[in-house]
């Protein structure tokens, strides 16, 4: 029986987009979102049994809750008041349950603070993605580096240990003096989790489009090379845990006993459902474990049939029109299992993967594994196999050849 699971609730709505983003997220009025919160507590509801519609097991147990966006904290009190409602309607929500907001700088309010902290709210995710002021406004955020500041001293003082701090490589204007500020800023804050990521531009982006084009509205000629980037991601690494905020994810950094107990749940394969706009869920079956996810058009997310219909079972669109639901059979659980394990610096244990899936299974994988560990991106000692620092760096790629190597 599958332990207790993870609830993923995307709210996908900012004050402004930031210009590398492409994300499933908008500017949207009150009127819409209140629309969408009533279409995203309808989806909660029954969520058991339709589970059982397609065989897949989904515990009522429940210990990590994940509001992630988009800028979840735009929600008012009321309407986190509404979800809660209805998710301790079909499930019970353990007390010591991790419960996580991603939030914008000075975009949470009191009112909706102290709501979220009456249902258990404990820890918060800051995008801050760099505290130098003409970084950040230049991809359109919209905070400062003082209120920042100000928002840490707030939360804590409400009670909010667990905070994280987000921070980007590569925005433009950045330089390695101002990478280093910011990084040694996230430090000094005391953030007992950090995470660390290399900008990724969405060509669709604005930001995109203007670099294909050659342009000079959103700074993509001030935009760092990759090579620059990947430095300092390898500088943050060495400051980091120097500091002693360990990385134990690709992306992720923390200070003993807080890394994100909801993230963990996506590396190690363990169950969790996704409610809302473009979210991803797995669960497992009798026979292994299901894959589905929600449409990323907001507007088809909220038809559901013109209420002629009931309500989607999980894995069905809104409109009745089929997700594509992936049944994980053993080989694409020993591949998940493979390069989602390569995620975590503690690696993957070759022996367990024996066990769990077979030695055949195994040895196929066997000679891309020690490929990329002669390229110098992977080690192996004796049954732990995980990624070197450079691996870490190039992790898709790396990724790419196990999952080419496994499909042929």
């Amino acid at each position: 029986m599958a332990g207790p699971v993870g609830l993923y609730i995307s709210v996908p709505f900012c004050k402004a987009k930031c210009t590398f983003c492409n994300f499933a997220s908008g500017v949207f009025g009150a009127e819409r979102m209140q629309q969408y919160v009533d279409r995203l507590c309808s989806e909660i509801r029954g969520s058991h049994s339709r589970a059982q519609d397609i065989a897949a097991s989904l515990p009522r147990a429940v210990d990590t809750i994940y509001f992630g966006g988009g800028t979840p904290s735009l929600l008012s009190a009321q309407q986190f008041r509404q979800i809660f409602h209805n998710l301790s309607g079909e499930f019970d929500v353990a007390a010591d349950a991790e419960i996580t907001l991603e939030c914008a700088p000075g975009q949470l309010g009191d009112e909706t603070l102290q709501e979220l902290l009456r249902h258990g709210m404990n820890r918060i995710s800051f995008g801050v993605q760099s505290f130098v002021d003409r970084e950040t406004a230049a991809v359109g955020r919209l905070h400062t580096e003082q209120q920042c500041e100000a928002e840490f001293a707030r939360v804590r003082a409400a009670g909010i240990d667990e905070v994280n701090v987000d921070l980007i490589a590569g925005l433009p204007h950045q330089t390695a003096q101002s990478w280093q500020y910011s990084v040694e800023r996230a430090i000094a804050s005391g953030a007992p989790h950090i995470s660390v990521y290399l900008l990724e531009v969405d060509d669709d982006s604005r930001l995109g489009r203007e670099m294909l084009e050659k342009g000079t509205r959103y700074s993509a000629s001030a935009v760092p090379s990759e090579d620059d980037a990947a430095d300092w991601y390898q500088q943050a690494y060495n400051w980091l845990n120097a500091a002693g905020v360990h990385q134990y994810e690709i992306s992720n950094f923390a200070r003993p006993g807080n890394r994100s107990r909801h993230n963990i749940k996506y590396w190690q394969r363990q169950p969790y459902v996704g409610y809302g706009l473009d979210a991803h869920s797995m669960l497992t079956t009798g026979e292994g474990a299901v894959r589905f996810a929600n449409t990323s058009d907001l507007d088809e997310y909220l038809d559901d049939g013109a209420g002629n219909k009931p309500f989607r079972v999980l894995g069905e669109a809104p409109n009745g029109a089929a997700t594509g639901i992936d049944i994980i059979g053993r080989d694409e659980a020993f591949e998940e299992s493979l390069f989602l394990g390569l995620r975590l610096n503690e690696g993957v244990d070759l022996g367990r993967l024996r066990s769990q899936f077979g030695d055949d299974l195994l040895q196929g994988a066997m000679p891309a594994l020690l490929e990329v560990r002669d390229a110098g991106l992977l080690e192996i000692n004796g049954d732990c196999a995980r990624l070197t620092p450079q691996g870490r760096l190039v992790s898709n790629e790396v990724f790419s050849r196990l999952l080419i190597s496994a499909a042929a």
